[in-house]
């Protein structure tokens, strides 16, 4: 049984995100549980405290959040109903982040699938701000959609590692959970500066290597390149539909996304990214 968080916005990039969860897990027994947080903009603590007809708006906006909640779940029991998928619906008074931190534990969330733009999401933006924060906040393996992308099954996934993280089960097991789901391929790739691994580098390589011998793999190195363009590189060359870093603090991965700017990294996301916590929740 896995147990997958699927916040909306009811924007066309979250029922996106929300249709790739359904058709990837399609054969598995899950419990998916959409989400959807308000905070009403007008809405202060002060002003409840000394007119409490405030209440009233904070209750309509709360049955808004149920009607388009209820909306998408007809939407997926009419377009991806599954015997084995159990669909329910969260409404909260509270911020995103908060709420998703809140579900993570009690519904013990197996994977997080979200859109990485909301609803007023910039096509220049590669993540809306929501959508960083929920990487940098949430400790569960998170999958983010870009809005135009259209369900594949992922034969190629793209793992790039500089080797300086001690990997643990809690980091590796969502992907090989994901990867047996389907025939797929685990890339592992590392870019090099020239120099040879050092020793731990290459005990930690050796650790990933026994962690995918009964998973279909090939390791590589490319050298002369920055992280981001053997990315894209690697992206057109082998087909990738699907890439996988861990967030690990002082990894590539954090100067990558939370350092540089967009145009100064020039790095292109147009396919389904896995993040994984460097630390458990």
């Amino acid at each position: 049984m896995k147990n997958i968080l699927l916040p909306t916005d009811f924007s066309e990039n979250s029922w996106n995100a929300i249709a790739y969860a359904l058709q990837l897990f399609k054969n598995e027994t899950c419990n998916f549980y959409l989400l959807n947080t308000y905070t009403p903009a007008v809405y202060q603590v002060e002003y409840v405290l000394v007119a409490p007809a405030q209440f009233g708006m904070v209750d309509a906006v709360r049955n808004e959040s149920l009607r388009q909640l209820n909306d998408f779940k007809d939407k997926i029991l009419d377009n991806y109903k599954k015997p084995n998928h159990n669909i329910e619906i969260i409404s909260s008074f509270n911020t995103l982040i908060s709420e998703i931190k809140e579900v993570v534990d009690k519904k013990a969330i197996d994977y997080l699938v979200m859109g990485t733009k909301g609803a007023t999401g910039a096509k220049e933006i590669l993540f809306g701000s929501n959508t960083v924060h929920v990487f940098k906040s949430v400790k569960c393996p998170i999958i983010a959609i870009p809005s135009d992308f259209d369900f594949e099954k992922p034969h190629e996934v793209l793992f790039p590692t500089d080797y300086d993280i001690d990997y643990q089960d809690h980091h590796i097991k969502p992907i090989i959970d994901l990867v047996s789901l389907y025939t797929t391929r685990v890339n592992v790739l590392n870019v090099s500066y020239g120099y040879d691994l050092t020793e731990l580098q290459e005990e930690n390589k050796q650790k990933l290597e026994a962690y995918f011998k009964d998973t279909s793999n090939l390791f590589h190195s490319v050298s002369n390149q920055n992280v981001a363009d053997a990315i894209n590189n690697f992206q057109l060359k082998m087909r990738i539909n699907l890439l996988i870093m861990i967030n690990n603090k002082h990894s590539f991965f954090e100067n990558l996304f939370f350092k540089s700017t967009i145009n100064q990294i020039g790095f292109h996301l147009n396919i389904p990214f896995l993040v994984i916590p460097a630390t458990e929740k």
